[in-house]
């Protein structure tokens, strides 16, 4: 009975691919240099806040993803560029932000648990492509949601659990080290951006001609 809604396949393939591009551990840096003027209080609501986030978008696209695109108009290079343009605009913030006093702190940080932290940095279009892919190469489409589903849905307790333990990371290294963190990530997350944006427009024009 199980294996008419559930197939083990499917689930290991989208696990597999969602958990790798999502990168839990490669994404502790980030959150950690994005939030490290707040409380530890407001970091675990942070954490919590952008793991809800980044699973109800995942979910929603692996659901309904080619309906919600096919009706806007817009194709999974389109939003693999715009995504990568925003998180060029975090990554130039985290190479460029100088030291600010702590009362700028809460509107600095208040929205970083949504973005870039839930998306598109954990549900990016990476993510929210392999989800779709995953729901259309099921044998049925039960059978492809309940799957894709369940393997969203570890995935993002297993980020949870990463980003709600970083905090013990942030006790050992100190504020210095996390500031150096900030602009070192702030490269890399720039090179990921560029990458991203590239690899988007070649899709884009493959798409066209």
């Amino acid at each position: 009975m199980l294996d008419d809604v559930l197939s083990p396949s499917v689930f290991l393939t989208a696990f597999t691919t969602i958990l790798v591009i999502q990168d839990p551990l490669g994404a502790i840096p980030v959150f950690l240099s994005l939030t490290r003027r707040q409380s530890p209080e407001r970091r675990r609501a942070s954490a919590r806040q952008a793991t809800l986030l980044s699973l109800a978008v995942i979910l929603a696209f692996a659901i309904f993803g080619r309906s919600i695109l096919g009706l806007l108009g817009i194709s999974v290079a389109a939003l693999q560029v715009s995504g990568g343009l925003l998180l060029l605009l975090v990554a130039l913030e985290l190479l460029t932000e100088s030291s600010r006093a702590d009362d700028d702190a809460d509107s600095a940080d208040s929205n970083v648990a949504l973005v870039p932290l839930g998306t598109p940095l954990l549900a990016g279009p990476g993510a929210i492509a392999a989800a779709m892919v995953a729901v259309e190469s099921a044998p049925a489409p039960v059978t492809g949601w309940v799957s894709v589903t369940l393997a969203i849905v570890v995935v993002h307790v297993i980020t949870w659990l990463a980003l709600r333990f970083s905090l013990t990371l942030h006790r050992v290294l100190g504020e210095a080290m996390i500031l150096v963190l900030t602009r070192v990530m702030g490269l890399l997350l720039a090179a990921i951006a560029v990458q991203m944006i590239g690899d988007g427009i070649t899709t884009y024009i493959g798409e066209r001609f």
